[in-house]
């Protein structure tokens, strides 16, 4: 009866390791997606601002990272060089992400 048991609990230890291992893996994921729309929205921020592509910096950035499921809350235009930060979101916490893009030194 106690191996039963034991081996009952035993089980169940591996299962919460489990869940909590696989939520810990996901929230990592939406990190770094949340990380690659804030480089698709500086970059296209940045684009805008160097005239390679048409539209308003900021706007282009907030389109960028809509097409990436977040949203642009900071975005940053000095001279070519554009700074933009995004959210995202994972179980109900904010998942923020910022990136930097211009032209070389």
């Amino acid at each position: 009866m106690s191996g039963s048991a034991l081996a009952a609990g035993v089980v169940a230890a591996a299962a919460v390791l489990a869940i909590g291992l696989v939520g810990v893996g996901a929230a990592a994921a939406e990190s770094q997606r949340v990380a690659s729309a804030a480089d698709a929205a500086a970059l296209a921020a940045a684009d805008a601002a160097s005239g390679a592509a048409a539209g308003e910096p900021c706007g282009r950035a907030g389109e960028a990272a809509a097409a990436n499921g977040a949203r642009v809350t900071a975005c940053v235009v000095d001279g070519l060089v554009a700074t933009v930060v995004v959210e995202g979101g994972y179980a109900g916490l904010p998942v923020e992400a910022a990136a930097r893009a211009g032209p070389p030194g």
